[in-house]
């Protein structure tokens, strides 16, 4: 198969173009800087355990209209995207030039290719309770009031809200061949522990680990719920790669602890003393509203709603996964690998 995939170069992208050019497909990835990106990007794929030499690049924006793809792009069978603009307090104009016009056009030409379209979300859209508190009550676009929702939930998980309801409305409208996979916060990889430093895990890591977490946040019943990196990309390539996978995946372990849990785990291969106390939401909540608070605890408003105390049902993945043969690493070595992986990172930027 021909795949052309946008976010290549990301943490989960380059996870996701090795596990594809491992089964041999050939990716064509939109890149700003072919030139530059695309050597750099094969040299990950293939450190990866992935053949870079089956990357191509094209030049291409998700800030342009149509993606500023040339003309004469042959079309793809798939259409994966996973490019986005990521940064607490992103501005709404940016967050929605990049992350809700870059998916319309994500969308756009997977319809006019007839290709199918893998779009990926994220596991909040799964939240009920959270959406109606945004005021986000069903799949049209045109009944959101926008503006509260980006208000309460900030520009970054604003937009991924709006570019997943909105590009699920087009697909509907134009038929559209489309697999939502809705991540939950990302893990290291199982093995190796490799972890992308902008995940909200790293900051937890970082904080547990220079102790800043003297009180667990929320209640017994939070918990921040992860996937592996790896795990995601297995996901995301079946997706775009077998017959009939069902329309939405939720990439998402329901093995994980609750956030006491998480931490007793990670203090442990830090070496240092978990948290026992817990900190209510409302109080925490209270004292990042205060100026200069979430820069000194490394922890931002729009982090905390990743933390919640509701479960999802993930039955639909599971047996997606039982199909095809995947299993979930487990989850509380995840935790270990990425913890030890961090420890490594941190070591070696003091020696």
């Amino acid at each position: 198969m021909t795949l052309l995939i946008t976010g290549a170069t990301g943490f989960i992208g380059r996870h996701v173009c090795a596990q594809l050019t491992r089964d041999a497909h050939r990716l064509c990835a939109v890149l700003r800087q072919p030139h530059t990106q695309l050597p750099v990007l094969r040299e990950h794929v293939d450190a990866l355990g992935g053949a870079g030499d089956f990357i191509h690049g094209v030049q291409g924006d998700l800030d342009l209209p149509g993606l500023g793809l040339p003309d004469d792009l042959a079309a793809p069978d798939v259409v994966i995207h996973l490019g986005a603009r990521f940064a607490w307090q992103l501005d709404r104009q940016t967050a929605y030039r990049t992350n809700v016009a870059g998916s319309l056009a994500a969308a756009e030409l997977a319809r006019h290719h007839g290709s199918r379209l893998v779009f990926v979300s994220g596991f909040m859209l799964e939240n009920r309770a959270h959406l109606q508190r945004l005021g986000i009550h069903s799949d049209d676009p045109e009944q959101v009031d926008w503006q509260r929702v980006y208000r309460h939930a900030g520009g970054y998980e604003a937009s991924k809200l709006e570019a997943a309801i909105r590009v699920r409305a087009l697909a509907t409208e134009r038929g559209l061949d489309m697999i939502e996979v809705q991540p939950a916060t990302v893990g290291g990889h199982s093995v190796t522990g490799a972890l992308d430093t902008a995940q909200p895990l790293f900051a937890l890591l970082d904080n547990l680990a220079r102790g800043r977490l003297a009180m667990v946040p929320g209640s017994r019943a939070h918990w921040l719920p992860l996937v592996a990196v790896d795990h995601l990309a297995t996901l995301i390539a079946l997706a775009a790669t077998t017959d009939s996978p069902p329309p939405r995946l939720l990439a998402l372990d329901p093995a994980t602890p609750n956030l006491q849990g998480l931490l007793a785990i990670a203090a442990d291969a830090l070496g240092r003393r978990a948290p026992r106390q817990h900190l209510p939401m409302p109080i925490l909540a209270a004292l990042l509203r205060i100026p200069g608070m979430p820069r000194l605890m490394n922890t931002w408003p729009e982090a905390l709603h990743f933390i919640q105390p509701n479960r999802f049902d993930t039955s639909v993945t599971e047996a997606f996964m039982q199909k095809t043969g995947i299993a979930q690493p487990a989850i509380e070595e995840v935790i270990t690998a990425s913890t030890r992986w961090y420890r490594q990172q941190a070591q070696a930027l003091q020696g």
